[in-house]
């Protein structure tokens, strides 16, 4: 008997969304391809040594990437904590049973204000500390120099995609970085396309990058950490299964994955790297293009394309003349959240933007009349 999707949110006690939003985590990541489902279902047949899985797994991984070694963690979070754990403990088996208690370990990880954002936190949570050098109007060498001491872990960097000539970019930071022997956290979470990008964060020396595989079509509780051998090795011996099956009692082992989300991963990996992406963008610019045209005609509101660099959030960018509409963009963004399905939609100031990459067919109508009612 086939099961309605939306009547099983129903009966569960919640409702549906359609994702105007693009990947967030908020709504569950990603939507997985058949291709990757079907292999999530075929892993649910055996069971499988997690370790060996997640051995061979990770240097296909590093295959693919072309970086030095890697491993599936269970988001880009746990990548960056696990990368934490790995920096202030690598090569000592003392510390790596020590943490969370860094007493006498160097646990500060070195962040330029500038780039100070909601998810450093996951440099904490096994006893790191961040510490913010520099100020609003930004980093300098100096200022990071100055900052090192020997209580310094690592330099961390986030890799926004953001311009700002105010800050030390990676190469800047990797040549701070080697002058006094410390690696480099990288949160590279959504950096998956162009794919030369993701493939050139994946092989950054001295670095542990972390990625949301639900970026690349994977689940949304996935992710990928790659980098330097050495210190992806001691970020996988804090891992859930470093720490069932190694020598020492590490602190990753609430960090646990299932056997199918890991060959999701290597599944959507593969996927992502052959995939034909003009072809997906240009059915970006399909659905975009459609959606504009049916909405031109509402008066006080003005569309645009809504493209982004790494093209996962590409689709419509709406301008609200507020004041002669009588609504503003946040009041129009809760009240499509009101219905059932929720339309999830994101915005700023006056603007709202429709994301199409999740959209499937029979959405993209029920997106528009829903616009359409709210606006007219």
């Amino acid at each position: 008997m086939s099961i309605d999707p939306a009547q099983l949110y129903r009966d569960l006690g919640t409702t549906p969304v359609i994702n105007a939003s693009g990947n967030m985590t908020v709504l569950g990541g990603s939507r997985v391809s058949p291709r990757v489902q079907e292999a999530m279902v075929t892993a649910n047949r055996h069971f499988v040594s997690m370790n060996d899985l997640q051995r061979a797994t990770g240097e296909r991984i590093a295959e693919l990437l072309g970086a030095e070694a890697a491993f599936v963690t269970p988001g880009c979070g746990a990548a960056l904590g696990l990368s934490s754990a790995a920096c202030m403990s690598v090569g000592d088996p003392q510390r790596m049973e020590q943490l969370p208690n860094v007493d006498g370990i160097p646990n500060r990880f070195l962040f330029q204000a500038r780039q100070h954002y909601h998810y450093e936190r996951c440099l904490t949570i096994f006893g790191g500390q961040v510490l913010i050098v520099g100020n609003e109007r930004g980093t300098s060498e100096e200022q990071l120099e100055d900052a090192i001491t020997e209580q310094t872990a690592a330099i961390h960097y986030y890799a926004s995609g953001d311009p700002d000539d105010t800050i030390q970019h990676l190469s800047d930071l990797q040549r701070i970085a080697d002058r006094h022997s410390l690696p480099i956290t990288v949160d590279a979470a959504y950096q998956v396309y162009p794919l030369g990008t993701m493939k050139d964060y994946a092989q950054s020396a001295n670095c542990l990058i972390g990625f949301g595989a639900k970026y690349i079509g994977a689940c949304n509780s996935t992710g990928i950490l790659a980098g330097r051998k050495d210190l992806v090795e001691a970020a996988y011996q804090h891992s859930f299964i470093g720490f069932e099956t190694g020598d020492y009692e590490t602190v990753g082992r609430p960090l646990k994955l299932d056997r199918q989300e890991i060959v999701a991963v290597v599944v959507a990996l593969e996927e992502w790297l052959e995939m034909d992406h003009g072809a997906r963008i240009a059915e970006h610019w399909r659905r975009t293009d459609y959606i504009e045209d049916r909405l031109k005609d509402i008066p006080n509101l003005s569309t645009s394309r809504l493209v982004e660099d790494n093209s996962l959030s590409n689709g419509v960018l709406l301008t609200l003349d507020e004041g002669a509409l009588g609504k503003k963009a946040p009041d129009v963004i809760e009240e499509l959240k009101q219905g059932d399905p929720i339309v999830w939609t994101r915005g700023r100031e006056n603007n709202i933007r429709i994301a199409v990459a999740h959209l499937v067919e029979d959405e993209i109508d029920i997106v528009i009349d829903r616009f359409r009612k709210a606006l007219l």
